[in-house]
């Protein structure tokens, strides 16, 4: 199965907070997309690796995903490994994505930050025709950070206003995570009352900076080739809203 992109996430819910609109806004286009889990996040505070894999499953169907898979390594455990680097070498083998996502390498939660490492390592290793994994070789043509707890200047930003309700619908599937009043369980940092209210303002704020409602923010390390310059303005018909 070939996808056009594939998100790598720690554990599940990593990516529908991270850049679930524009996964999501990528399969309304027409691509293929994938997420792959890392771990089951079985040591979260909250939920059961069992309420999570239902949720995980849910949450693909509202993004659409041709493929969700999870590679169980444990939660809390993600290193960068031979043998953690070989399952994410076998994922991008097996799925051959055109663009991988992934977090950024310097993150609040260090298994965050190990899956971003583990991912560029992969992407390069998968195309090492001698590296026998069961899979033909193949090497993505580009791997782009989603952005991580602390504060880094995004490369580009991607207008998902149209996708945020879907995308809020997504986050909203893991129930077990997030706010409820009925629930018995320890308060996390993403349980609390306010962390939404957070989410919504980042994402907020980010498409403010591109004149838009709802933004997401991504991080290149390389350098972005553009092939057309006036694809950087809106057409000449949507330009005529932005006089005053």
């Amino acid at each position: 199965m070939d996808l056009d992109v594939l998100a790598f996430g720690a554990h599940p819910d990593d990516v529908e907070l991270a850049c679930g609109g524009t996964v999501i806004k990528l399969a309304r286009q027409g691509y293929r997309t994938g997420v792959v889990d890392l771990t089951k996040g079985e040591m979260g505070t909250r939920g059961t690796p069992e309420d999570r894999e239902q949720e995980a499953a849910t949450s693909a169907e509202v993004m659409g995903l041709a493929v969700r898979k999870n590679l169980e390594i444990p939660d809390a455990h993600v290193t960068v490994s031979e043998e953690a680097k070989k399952k994410v070498v076998s994922a991008i083998r097996e799925y051959r994505p055109r663009v991988v996502l992934c977090p950024y390498i310097e993150n609040r939660h260090p298994d965050h930050s190990y899956t971003g490492q583990l991912v560029i390592d992969a992407a390069f290793l998968a195309g090492l025709g001698k590296l026998d994994t069961g899979h033909e070789p193949f090497r993505p043509e580009k791997v782009i950070f989603y952005m991580p707890h602390y504060k880094l200047s995004p490369t580009f930003i991607v207008d998902i206003t149209e996708h945020f309700e879907d995308k809020m619908k997504a986050v909203g599937c893991y129930s077990s995570q997030f706010h409820n009043d009925k629930s018995k369980e320890p308060e996390t940092y993403i349980s609390s009352p306010e962390f939404m209210d957070m989410l919504v303002t980042k994402m907020k704020y980010f498409g403010t900076l591109i004149g838009k409602t709802y933004g997401e923010q991504f991080f290149l390390r390389d350098f972005m080739e553009i092939k057309d310059i006036m694809g950087l303005v809106p057409p000449r018909e949507e330009a005529k809203g932005l006089l005053r």
